[in-house]
């Protein structure tokens, strides 16, 4: 009898091409429509009952078996980034200024390729549900698909996604219980003054002296008012002033854009409510103004523990338990799979595929997904269906 990793092993050749036709068509953000179309071809090549129309390109799989109630929800992002790639291989992007330099293309390929094992073999008792999600880069395609009824559809009693992560050890995997990602929200602040020139600065209100100090009090909310057992990050990551390139002008205003990231509710809702105090109250004392535009994005991406003790041991049945991290740090990155977290629990998990040191980073214009861990995830994903959805605590691939 063919063992569920043989088995998988033998798609090996059909999931490398259907990567690569992927890899070579990027699509941005809720443009993902040729994208959708190969996986509701392949989906129903392989008999699958097949759903469209969700967060405009979503695609849902669903696969029956057995008399169980109980239902999975696996989870892949197919959009790519607005970006120029940079490799010279034959399936690199089709599309100038388009890329999948996040793996999106690895992880719809790797969860299609779950979705056939599952369809094959049916060793399982419940429901499968293949969620293929638009819009992860910035759009927040996870939450328009709960937004628009995806588990009062689908009705999922957890979910499961997996995101490619290439500065771990090859052929490794890490999930914890609690935060795996940060909550992501953007910040604009405007610091107005009185504009003139350089040579009388008493005749004026600098708002480059003013934005300064406005950066490095905004320090002090990582530093004094979140507790040091905690974790926040404050950057402003761009400054422009309303005049550029006059070396004797001082400019009426100046622009800040950054970013706040925490991983507990309380600690983003008192970063926030810091960043606004410190930027009106330094601009002030300074005889300036501030105004703040603060926008909340993902919510941190959280891991119920049940789920993620799960999740690793399905991965030691496969990788092997010295491959697993259960103490893996979480990252201030932000992931838009924190919605359907928020609606249903389950777990997050990196992967780091292949066997090659070298290790290009997502959002790198030469990064090349390792097709090695193709198979890999199938067998990851495909684990975490069978056993959960059967409603076996230790279920999983053998």
């Amino acid at each position: 009898m063919t063992s569920p990793v043989d088995r998988i092993r033998g798609y090996h050749a059909e999931l490398r091409e259907i990567r690569r036709d992927l890899h070579a068509h990027p699509e941005l953000a809720f443009q993902e429509s040729r994208t959708a179309s190969r996986v509701v071809e392949y989906l129903k090549k392989w008999g699958i009952e097949t759903h469209t129309g969700l967060a405009k390109t979503g695609v849902v799989g669903v696969i029956r078996n057995g008399k169980s109630s109980r239902g999975v929800g696996l989870r892949a992002d197919m959009d790519c980034l607005p970006m120029h790639e940079a490799s010279s291989f034959a399936h690199r992007s089709k599309h100038e200024g388009r890329m999948h330099a996040c793996g999106h293309d690895g992880h719809t390929t790797m969860l299609l390729g779950a979705a056939r094992y599952l369809a094959e073999t049916r060793n399982f008792d419940g429901t499968a549900y293949l969620i293929f999600q638009p819009a992860e880069e910035g759009g927040g395609g996870g939450q328009v698909m709960v937004e628009e009824g995806l588990f009062d559809r689908f009705p999922a009693n957890e979910v499961y996604a997996l995101h490619n992560w290439p500065i771990m050890a090859p052929g490794t995997i890490a999930v914890r219980a609690g935060p795996m990602m940060a909550a992501t929200d953007e910040v604009q602040i405007t610091v107005r003054g009185k504009g003139g020139h350089a040579a009388v600065p008493q005749l004026t209100v600098d708002p480059v002296v003013a934005a300064a100090q406005v950066i490095s009090a905004l320090q002090t909310i990582a530093s004094r008012n979140v507790n040091p057992l905690d974790a926040v990050v404050v950057s402003i990551c761009s400054m422009q002033t309303s005049q550029v390139g006059a070396f004797n002008v001082i400019p009426e205003a100046v622009n800040l854009i950054g970013t706040v990231r925490s991983f507990r509710a309380e600690t983003r809702e008192l970063a926030e409510r810091r960043v606004r105090e410190i930027c009106t109250k330094t601009a002030e004392a300074l005889g300036a103004t501030a105004e703040v535009k603060y926008a909340r994005g993902y919510p941190a991406t959280v891991n119920s523990a049940k789920e993620a003790a799960f999740a690793a041991r399905v991965g030691e049945r496969i990788f092997g338990k010295a491959n697993v991290v259960t103490d893996a740090e979480p990252t201030m990155g932000g992931e838009d799979f924190s919605y359907m977290l928020q609606a249903r629990p389950g777990a997050y998990v990196w992967l780091r595929p292949g066997r090659r040191a070298r290790r290009l980073l997502p959002a790198q214009p030469e990064f090349r997904f390792q097709r090695r861990g193709d198979s890999a995830r199938c067998r990851l994903s495909g684990g975490a269906g069978r056993g959960r959805a059967s409603g076996k605590v230790n279920g999983g691939i053998e």
